[in-house]
């Protein structure tokens, strides 16, 4: 995919825990100075790691023996919001909330705004916030939760309208157990054994999982979409990320699990001419409560022939995407088995999900 793109004119909004921009893989990455007054305290002083791990998933360069990112000439625009590892009250104080820091974010020049957090709770600042940023031509990435034992249990801002919620896939392309499911995932993205930075000393990395993983690859994927298509919209990278998913099932009958399937950004990179449908009508549109969007051509052909994931709570069957993508992350050079996906990186919708 880097033949074609390396995500070079694309910023992406990370809005986290902040972004340290001095670690070796994303030094000359971080666009401080972007970060609107309104939510810049903070910005690039990151209290858990967490943010700094996403940054560099997306637009790592690999340096110095650090992560290498799925776009590593994209660039990232910090914004730190309060999670539950900020524990000075001064500090959480004084720290921008997640709604503030998602209008902040709509008014830079961002492309795409990742979101690898969330909460059960709505929270009508933060609704608003979202759809201000879809109003302003973002694409919005999110995690949908890494706690499936809750039963019905949503998280916000994923289950928002205008935000692609994103769950988490092992490198078969079956979903992680502790993904959560339900009809506001949208999309599915490698998640398990992935490397991140263990903590905020920024000292090494250690072996993680989640779903906050699963929507920065998501977010990357994008980026390299956009780079490759300057010229598209919001709509139409989405509409072409969920009409190449891998997925075993009809697309009409998309997974609670993994949504319309695996992303595939290289099956939109390959070929330069395809088409990507109307710019101005939402591919998530049905859900979001309005008509319904024409695919883009060519669809990529479904796989019928992928294996059931293992069996969960109430028999039934966890998702498996289908296809033949492989997607990998690299740190200090050497590819891990972080993003190895038998069908590459996902899809979306929301209105009826079944349970495979």
């Amino acid at each position: 995919m880097w033949k074609v793109s390396t995500g070079k004119g694309v910023k992406v909004a990370v809005v986290d825990s902040g972004v340290n921009p001095g670690t070796s893989s994303l030094k000359g990455q971080v666009l401080a100075q972007e970060v609107p007054q309104s939510a810049a305290y903070g910005a690039t002083h990151d209290y858990a790691g967490h943010g700094t791990t996403i940054a560099e998933m997306i637009a790592g360069t690999g340096q110095g023996g650090g992560l290498k990112g799925l776009a590593p000439d994209a660039k990232i625009i910090p914004l730190r919001i309060v999670l539950k590892q900020l524990k000075d009250p001064e500090e959480r104080k004084r720290t921008p909330s997640a709604a503030a820091a998602i209008r902040a974010a709509a008014d830079t020049d961002a492309k795409i705004i990742n979101m690898s957090f969330g909460s059960p709770g709505m929270d009508p600042e933060g609704e608003a916030a979202v759809k201000y940023a879809a109003s302003k031509g973002k694409l919005l990435f999110a995690a949908t939760g890494n706690d499936e034992s809750s039963d019905g249990f949503r998280e916000y801002p994923a289950a928002y309208p205008d935000v692609v919620g994103v769950g988490a896939a092992d490198e078969s392309g079956t979903v992680g157990k502790f993904s959560q499911s339900g009809d506001y995932v949208d999309l599915a993205s490698p998640g398990l054994n992935v490397p991140i930075w263990c903590d905020a000393s920024f000292q090494k990395y250690c072996s993680g999982q989640g779903t906050s993983a699963a929507s920065a690859i998501a977010s990357a994927s994008a980026a390299l979409i956009w780079s490759a298509h300057p010229n598209w919209t919001a709509d139409q990278v989405l509409r072409t990320m969920i009409d190449t998913a891998g997925r075993s099932w009809d697309k009409n009958t998309p997974s609670k699990y993994l949504g319309y399937g695996l992303i595939r950004p290289r099956l939109v990179l390959e070929k330069a001419d395809i088409n990507p449908g109307p710019a101005d009508v939402d591919p998530l549109a049905q859900e979001n409560g309005g008509s319904s969007a024409p695919p883009a051509t060519p669809a990529a052909p479904s796989s019928s022939s992928a294996p059931k994931g293992e069996a969960i709570a109430k028999g039934e069957d966890k998702g498996n995407g289908g296809g033949g993508n492989t997607q990998l992350l690299a740190v200090g050079g050497v590819l891990t088995g972080l993003v190895v996906i038998g069908g590459g990186v996902f899809a979306v919708v929301r209105s009826r999900r079944r349970g495979a």
